[in-house]
Parts: C-alpha cells; structure tokens; sequence
C-alpha cells in the first residue's frame, strides 16, 4: 500500500498516458488540419491560424478558474470533464462545415485543454505527493514529450486512410474509451481542498501570494519563456532557411528538437535525485539563451564558413532542446518550491492570461521585426533579451525565497 506522500508510480503512470493521448489527439492536430480544412471550407491560411490563436487565449482564461476548482479539492470532475470537452470538441469538429463552427471547435478545445495538459496534473500530482511532487512532474513530461512522435504519424495516416473529419472521430474516440474512465476511475478519493477555517481565508491567502515579490518575478520567467517558445516554434524554419543551411538542415534541426527535449527529460529522470534541486533550477533556464546566442551566431557566420553555420545551429539544437524540454519541469515546480505548494493549481492559474497573451502575441511581434535587409536578427536579439530578463527573474526570486526561508528557521 502507497504510504502518504509516498509517490505512486501506477498513477502517475495512467496520467502519463491521458496526457500523451490529450496532447496528441488536441494540440498536435492542428497542424496536419490546416491544409485539409482549408481546401474543403474554401478558407485561407490567416482565417484557419486564428483557430488555434483562439484555442491558446481560451486555455490561458480558463487556467485560473480550473486552478482554483482542482485547490478546493474537484480534481477528479476537473479533468473527467475537461477529457469529456476534448473528446466532444473533436466530434463536432468533425461535423464543421463554415468558419464560425470551425472557430468554435477551437475554443472549446482550449477549454478543454486547460482542464486536461500539464497544468491541472502538475496541480494534481503537487496536491497528492508534496514530498515527491518533482519526480512524478518529471515522468509526465517525460512521456507526454512523446506525444508528437507518436500521433502526428497516426494522425496523418488516419486523415490519410479515412478523411480528415473521421480522423477526428478516432481522435474523439480515444478521449472518451480510455482519457475519461482513466481520470474518473483514478482521481478518486482527492486530497479535501483548504477551509476557510484553517488559517488565512483561502482568497486572501492567495491574494497574499500573487502579490509578493517571488510570485511576480516567476511571472515574469514563465512568461518570456513562454513567448519564447511561441515564437520560436512559429519562425525557427524560416529562420534557418535564411540563414543558408540546406533544406535537410531545415527540416532536421527542428524536428530533432523534440527528440532531444525527451532526452534530456529521460536523463533528470535518472540523475534528479543527485542533483541539488536549487541547483538545477539555476543551470537549466541558462540553456535557453546561451542556445539562442549559438543560433544568433550561425546566423552571422553561415555566409563565412557554411560548416561553422551547421555547426552551431547542432551546438542550438542541443542547448534549446534540453532547456526548453527541462523548463517544462522548472516552470511546473518553481511555484510549489518557492511560492507556496498549497494553492499551486490557483497561482500556476493566476499566469495563465499572461502566458496566453504573450504565446499569442510573441511570434506576430517577431514576424513585424523582420525585414528584407536585416532577417531575423533584430527578432534574435529580442528573443535573447527576453530569455536573459526571464533568467534574471527566477534567479532573483529563488534568491528572495530562499533567503525569507532561511530567516524563518532562523
């Protein structure tokens, strides 16, 4: 029998699942939708992007009030429900037959997400094991990362085989015959939520934490980290097109990103325990930009030396891809560690609107920045200054909790 807080490796294992179907089945779709629903609808490509613009804003607003449901102890109908949402968002999108339906497939599906991907479990697992909270996150992104590899081939073989709109329905099947009876079945019997009886009034609590200086500065990574990503994952191809690699370099270098993001994943899985958690938190988030100040060099000096371009868009490849497949973990624990772990769910919530925003809004910004004489180098600089302020942030507010820690036990 598991021990309290001792970390139960059969249910993190059937979240580990959930996640990986919900990820493949709602997230990773969009792509290979695109040119499909585009020819069938007579839409263009501006008209089918702001679907999933509106499916980012519409996970990002319901985050906080998904938080707060899964502190006050719903996690079991949170995410019963939000797997019920996503499954019956990819039936009627299969059914779709005008812009505005298509719109509104989107927006529930960005409901939906918000009560089913890492967030709420990364609550989930922070509220049941607050002792072993990391590892169990680490395992969850370690084979939710997988999600893409596995789906977007079943995917495309499946819209391939039977049409797009029966793809969806065996997409929608799969939430239902296996996402919603796992999460029923297994979030029973939920850590009770917080009274307003057991010290600070729950909101005021809260209020009490959102206001504070750690809070805010996390904020601040997790956001530019977030917009980071965006962007990135909008303009990298473009990116190394300009720059003068091949075309296999093209397609190589951002599809080994996601290997290596699992690698890297695979490898804290192995070592997390003999490694100094501050430690990590502090090594990881440099990743980011010293790998984007390797593709910022590959771009000067491709047109130099075509072997030193390739060479550092791999030295890129590397950093970026462990970074940001690490960050996952770092901007899913950093709250519980050096905020408060109690209303994890409610204060992860509270950045959602923000990420939301800046995950939208990051790669318009970076396509406005470019320009015929200069490229991408002025978007590179600013995606460099963004990843530094951000490691700045956490940086100074692991220092400030850590310090208020030690004072307290003093």
């Amino acid at each position: 029998m598991t021990r309290p807080h001792q970390l139960d490796q059969r249910l993190i294992l059937w979240l580990s699942l959930a996640q990986l179907i919900t990820w493949g089945s709602a997230f990773y779709t969009f792509a290979l939708l695109v040119e499909p629903v585009e020819r069938e609808l007579g839409l263009g490509r501006a008209q089918t992007s702001v679907a999933f613009s509106l499916a980012l804003l519409a996970e990002g607003f319901c985050a906080y009030p998904v938080g707060r449901w899964i502190d006050r102890g719903h996690e079991r109908a949170v995410l019963t429900g939000g797997s019920l949402l996503v499954g019956a968002s990819l039936l009627l999108h299969g059914f779709v037959t005008s812009l505005w339906t298509f719109y509104l497939a989107w927006t529930l599906l960005g409901v939906g997400m918000a009560a089913t991907l890492y967030s709420p479990v990364f609550a989930v697992i922070t509220r049941r094991f607050p002792d072993n909270f990391r590892r169990g996150i680490i395992t969850v992104t370690f084979l939710g990362g997988l999600a893409s590899t596995v789906f977007i081939p079943l995917t495309a073989w499946l819209i391939s085989a039977f049409g797009w709109r029966h793809a969806l329905w065996c997409l929608a099947a799969l939430q239902f015959v296996v996402c919603v009876p796992l999460h029923g079945y297994l979030l029973r019997n939920a850590p009770a939520g917080r009274h307003p009886g057991a010290g600070l009034p729950a909101a005021a609590d809260i209020s009490r934490h959102v206001t504070s200086a750690p809070f805010l500065l996390i904020g601040v990574f997790v956001v530019l980290t977030m917009a980071v990503a965006g962007a990135l994952a909008a303009h990298l191809v473009s990116m190394l097109r300009e720059s003068g690699l091949s075309d296999a370099w093209v397609i190589a270098a951002p599809a080994s990103i996601g290997v290596v993001q699992v690698a890297g994943r695979a490898l804290l899985y192995l070592f997390e325990r003999h490694v100094d958690v501050h430690l990590a938190n502090r090594i990881i988030p440099c990743l980011l930009p010293t790998g984007l100040a390797a593709l910022l060099a590959s771009s000067w000096l491709s047109s130099f030396s075509a072997a030193t371009g390739v060479a550092l868009v791999v030295v890129f490849v590397l950093l970026y891809g462990v970074g940001n497949g690490l960050n996952t973990i770092v901007k899913g624990t950093v709250i519980a560690e050096y905020v408060d772990h109690r209303h994890v769910a409610s204060l992860n919530g509270a950045l959602g609107i923000p990420a939301a925003l800046a995950r939208a809004a990051a790669p318009l910004a970076l396509g406005l920045l470019w320009s015929r004489e200069a490229g991408y180098s002025v978007g590179l600089w600013m995606l460099l200054a963004m990843s530094s302020i951000g490691l700045a942030a956490l940086l100074l507010a692991m220092r400030l909790s850590l310090a208020a820690r030690t004072a307290d036990q003093g």
